[in-house]
């Protein structure tokens, strides 16, 4: 199986442990939830747009070193109740495209998220925002993690890690979103 196909399935599998799950912080304690909003989604606003995808993928644990470019579209839909995300990329080590949704579970008070790739992997995971530029997302089922953080008006930089026990953990991928 090709690299990235490996890391999108240990993706969608973390995503499917953490609707199940808390949300953990960086450092890997429990994060408080965000408090009811009327606008949940209004926070998610950073990412909206279409951008450009610089991919950086370290050797680590889960793969060889990568780099590749691609291309995304985040977008709210349905009455503003969703933020989809639509994106395709190329890297070294083969072409990829997925489809994701956000979307605020009240009840609970997170974010969820669904990640499904063309390769037919699927994942879920549970978010929340650790501060007012910074949306931290934990992968169900995996010991993966990953931040959306806010780097400037134009810039997002998408950082995943994997635990390694702990208070351990490696950087497996990095992308920078540029915007058109």
């Amino acid at each position: 199986m090709k690299i990235y196909k490996i890391f999108l399935s240990l993706l969608l599998l973390t995503s499917l442990l953490l609707a199940q799950g808390d949300i953990e912080k960086k450092d890997g304690s429990m994060a408080e939830p965000a408090a009811r909003q009327q606008n949940s989604m209004e926070k998610l606003e950073f990412l909206l747009g279409d951008w450009n995808l610089e991919y950086r993928v370290p050797k680590s644990t889960l793969s060889e070193a990568a780099t590749g470019t691609g291309s995304g579209t985040f977008k709210r839909t349905l009455k503003d109740k969703y933020v989809i995300f639509d994106y395709s990329c190329s890297l070294r080590i083969g072409d990829g495209q997925a489809h994701g949704i956000f979307a605020w579970d009240e009840k609970a008070t997170v974010y969820r998220y669904w990640w499904f790739e063309d390769s037919g992997v699927f994942q879920q995971a549970t978010c929340n925002f650790i501060d007012d530029n910074t949306l931290f997302m934990k992968w169900l089922d995996t010991p993966l993690t990953q931040t959306f953080t806010k780097a400037g008006l134009d810039k997002v930089i998408l950082r995943m890690n994997q635990s390694l026990g702990k208070d351990k953990s490696e950087l497996v991928l990095e992308v920078i979103l540029t915007r058109k």
